[in-house]
């Protein structure tokens, strides 16, 4: 009698491909999928059957209606099925071609098709923290159910097994990622005992955005596996704890040119002047996280500042002391869209005028 891992592990030699389609559900930040098979090997998402699913079953259509369809956008390697299976991030339409209201996508790639953002080459660096959560409690991984660890010092970079909890979940998301393609530049523990952190970039455009959403249904396969759950909420526990964002770097070729630092100047004038609606627009409960406390600036005020984590906007001392580079938006909060985020920071910054 096989086993189940014999089975699951049974090699296709490529003559079938399976390829699972991921889509974000009703509530905009959960991820759904379902797979089908490929008669070979696939490259190019232009090269995938556009698929359909039932919205009414995800809050996404009603039922005498329900058909959704679902176009192929991006596609990773899968490090669960591995060999040339592949995953594969769609986005959602009405069957007349019209984009549902969740699919957040549609509008993002035409502002990164408009001349000015794609002649400015756009660079993305995403910093996604997430908490891991006991099962059955919803209480982060290594606290005593109903119960507090000690208060936050030693935990951020720690190390030890009374600092550094859920270590081999997020080791295996590392590489499962690195395997599907994603660029993922790495991993850190976070303040708060129980949170991590990756980062996905320096990307380009819209691409960070569709590797962000994979990084993050490939951790919520991994949690899925280990018993464990993924919270992305911004302040997962209330009190004198740290919440969880998704702090955004951003450039411009103007910006990584010589005279970059004014044009950064100039832009983060300009995300100044539309504070409200960045605020709007950079996740759900972000109020509990942006509080002027730590690290992070309160939500109603608009700040920047060279080094400064408790601004709403921080530029690094390399960009200051070379005049060119980069800066971090560190308002957008942890269940952010990643589509909206990068491309209103694009607009805002390249097509806006005040």
């Amino acid at each position: 009698m096989s086993s189940l891992d014999e089975l699951l592990n049974l090699s296709l030699e490529d003559k079938h491909i399976i390829a699972e389609y991921i889509w974000i559900g009703g509530s905009g930040t959960d991820l759904r999928s379902k797979a089908r098979t490929l008669p070979g090997p696939v490259t190019d998402p232009k090269q995938l059957p556009k698929w359909n699913y039932d919205g009414s079953s995800t809050g996404q259509a009603p039922g005498e209606d329900s058909e959704v369809i679902l176009y192929p956008q991006a596609i990773f390697k899968d490090p669960f099925r591995r060999g040339h299976n592949i995953l594969v991030i769609c986005d959602a339409y009405t069957p007349q071609g019209v984009p549902i209201p969740t699919n957040k996508r549609a509008a993002a790639a035409k502002i990164f098709a408009q001349k000015e953002v794609a002649e400015e080459e756009t660079w993305y660096g995403l910093e996604q923290e997430y908490t891991l959560l006991q099962k059955d409690v919803k209480w982060p991984v290594g606290w005593p159910v109903g119960g507090f660890p000690g208060p936050q010092g030693p935990y951020y970079c720690g190390t030890g097994a009374d600092k550094a909890w859920g270590r081999d979940i997020v080791n295996a998301h590392y590489k499962a990622c690195l395997y599907a393609g994603i660029q993922i530049s790495g991993i850190n523990g976070e303040v708060m005992p129980g949170q991590w952190e990756f980062q996905v970039g320096p990307a380009l455009g819209i691409s960070a955005a569709d590797q962000l959403w994979a990084a993050r249904y490939i951790l919520e396969r991994i949690t899925e596996i280990a018993g464990v759950v993924l919270s992305l909420d911004p302040k997962p526990i209330e009190g004198d704890w740290n919440g969880a964002g998704c702090h955004t770097n951003y450039s411009t070729k103007s910006m990584r040119e010589e005279g970059g630092f004014e044009v950064i100047k100039k832009a983060i004038e300009k995300l100044g002047l539309r504070h409200k609606e960045h605020i709007a627009s950079y996740g759900e409960g972000n109020e509990r996280r942006l509080t002027g406390r730590h690290e992070t600036a309160d939500m109603n005020t608009f700040s920047w500042g060279v080094a400064n984590r408790g601004a709403s906007i921080r530029v690094g001392r390399d960009t200051e002391r070379e005049g060119k580079g980069y800066f971090e938006d560190r308002r957008p909060a942890s269940n952010m869209d990643p589509y909206i985020v990068t491309s209103l920071i694009a607009y805002t910054t390249i097509l806006w005028k005040p």
